[in-house]
């Protein structure tokens, strides 16, 4: 499963070298370069896994780069981070075509105007279906500006931005929420790709605490028909974010003062096993959101 592979390559990587803040195990990886931190993510998408080009429930090659930038710069918005640049590297099958992966460019290219990000390079190859891989790059001009996995503690609210379920075609990556959000003292963020049950488990699991969620609470997007799908449904690009309680008013404010999404209380944060617990009306629920499987 794709835990296991990732603790694995996590477990065969030498330590650090003196400038790596932040390596594996965060949403993205901090670096300092000179007087600044370089903060770093690479995602991939491929055909027939993450989108379909034909058939049901099939996007726009203009939907898919949109789609593949956005959902990169939102691990920089689970960090607290500026963006900076974008790197593009496109395999492209016959079946696609130039034309095609010219209009997945043009779709990356709108996101980037949206976000001030500089889509600064990248790489075409011959692929046997369309794959997409995104390194982002955000900036920092201090490590106390940034938000990692790993600082939640008992007592602290959880809260989610916006709404959840949808799987928006077009999402904007929340990168002014995190900003405001880290700048107010969030404990630990990371942004929901794979679903709020998966990602929830991971902050818990980073944080060495356990995540209560109240799925009631959960904000549904509009058509989403309960708040188990909400919670499984993955890509919302939305950021799950730990906040101590003392916080909770500046964080509201944060956002407000920076025209963000709302936030949503869902839970709190609690000693214990580390992880996530799901309830719903009083009952542990066992849910999964998406994880990749080989």
């Amino acid at each position: 499963m794709e835990r296991s592979l990732i603790d694995s390559i996590a477990a065969a990587l030498p330590a650090g070298g003196s400038r790596v803040v932040r390596g594996v195990g965060d949403d993205a990886a901090v670096v300092r370069s000179g007087g600044a931190l370089c903060v770093t993510s690479v995602d991939a998408m491929v055909e027939d896994v993450h989108f379909r080009l034909s058939g049901e429930h099939s996007s726009s090659p203009r939907e898919v780069g949109w789609r593949a930038l956005a959902g990169a710069l939102s691990d920089l918005a689970a960090m607290g981070a500026r963006a900076g640049e974008a790197y593009i590297a496109l395999g492209v099958s016959a079946a696609v075509g130039e034309k095609r992966a010219l209009e997945l460019v043009r779709g990356a290219l709108e996101v980037a105007a949206e976000t001030g990000t500089v889509l600064a390079g990248g790489d075409v190859v011959s692929a046997p279906v369309l794959t997409v891989c995104v390194t982002v790059v955000g900036w920092a001009e201090e490590e106390a500006e940034l938000v990692g996995r790993d600082g939640a503690r008992a007592g602290d609210l959880v809260g989610v931005t916006g709404l959840l379920g949808g799987r928006p075609r077009r999402p904007i990556p929340r990168l002014r929420e995190g900003r405001a959000l880290a700048q107010t003292g969030a404990s630990a963020m990371i942004d929901i790709s794979d679903g709020l049950a998966v990602d929830a488990r991971h902050l818990g699991e980073g944080s060495g605490v356990r995540l209560e969620v109240e799925l009631e609470k959960l904000p549904l997007d509009e058509g989403v028909p309960d708040c188990e799908q909400a919670a499984t449904a993955g890509e919302d690009y939305e950021l799950c974010v730990c906040v101590a309680h003392a916080d909770r008013a500046r964080a509201e404010d944060a956002l407000r003062a920076v025209g963000g999404a709302q936030i949503t209380w869902i839970g709190r944060v609690l000693s214990g096993s580390p992880g996530v617990s799901l309830r719903r009306g009083g009952r542990e629920q066992l849910l999964r959101g998406f994880e990749h499987r080989w």
